[in-house]
């Protein structure tokens, strides 16, 4: 009868330790789906855009397998620190405030915004005074909604749930501007929707809100996580990887901006 209990309890620990080593081979991404082209559901309800390949290719050189989980972006972080996922690859900026939260990977893009208007109001000047009194878009919960609430207190500032739903109200002129990161306005300005509208002003590059680049968020002391992931990282920008998945989506390198 002991060796049946011996036997038993040995199963069931093999069976624990097979259980926790097939979890730790997947990696649970945590992303948007709501950010074009980073990150985005197809018409078949998969997930896709360049946050998604980079983090096929990350898993790939890591050897593990990975599983995407959408979260609405306000909720993002709270939901890593929940444990609902392991790290965030959603175009997140490194910022000082996030840093007290989480812990970040080495940038797989550069960051910077910019502001977008309608081509026939010909609006040349953003500066806070030459705003006042004009109506501002963002995405709420991001560097740019902390970027216009700072900076335009004379402006009405408008926070959308999602960068899809800020494009429409500008396109729809029922805003007069808004302010979005580089990459995904260039290619909403690209498309047929985003013909209405171009970029205006200079670029902003103002660290206390673009911070340190764009990279993937993870728990602090997931330590020997963000080792593994900061090399695959490297890898797949020195193996031409990266450049293969940046050049599927965008003429300009997320790198350098260049």
């Amino acid at each position: 009868m002991k060796n049946m209990f011996l036997t038993s309890a040995v199963l069931t620990c093999l069976s624990m330790t097979s259980m926790t080593s097939i979890a730790s081979d997947t990696l649970r991404i945590g992303t948007e789906g709501a950010y074009p082209p980073f990150n985005y559901y197809k018409a078949d309800g998969q997930l896709a855009g360049f946050d998604i390949d980079i983090g096929r290719a990350i898993c790939a050189e890591m050897q593990r397998k990975c599983t995407f989980i959408a979260q609405d972006w306000d909720g993002i972080i709270p939901a890593l620190l929940a444990n609902k996922y392991d790290v965030v690859l959603a175009s997140m900026f490194i910022t000082e405030a996030r840093k007290e939260q989480v812990a970040f990977t080495d940038p797989y893009q550069a960051s910077a915004m910019t502001f977008v208007a309608d081509k026939y109001v010909s609006l040349t000047d953003v500066s806070p005074q030459a705003m006042k009194g004009k109506i501002i878009g963002a995405q709420g919960s991001t560097t740019q909604a902390e970027f216009l609430l700072a900076n335009y207190p004379d402006s009405e500032i408008r926070l959308y749930p999602t960068q899809d739903a800020v494009n429409l109200d500008l396109a729809s002129g029922r805003i007069d501007a808004q302010a979005g990161d580089i990459m995904p306005m260039t290619d909403w300005l690209n498309s047929d929707e985003g013909a209405c509208c171009e970029r205006v002003g200079e670029m902003i590059t103002d660290p206390t809100y673009v911070g340190e680049g764009v990279g993937m968020a993870l728990r602090k002391e997931d330590t020997a996580l963000l080792v593994e992931l900061n090399e695959a990282l490297a890898a797949i920008i020195a193996n031409g990887t990266y450049q293969k998945i940046n050049d599927e989506y965008f003429s300009l390198n997320l790198l350098t901006l260049k």
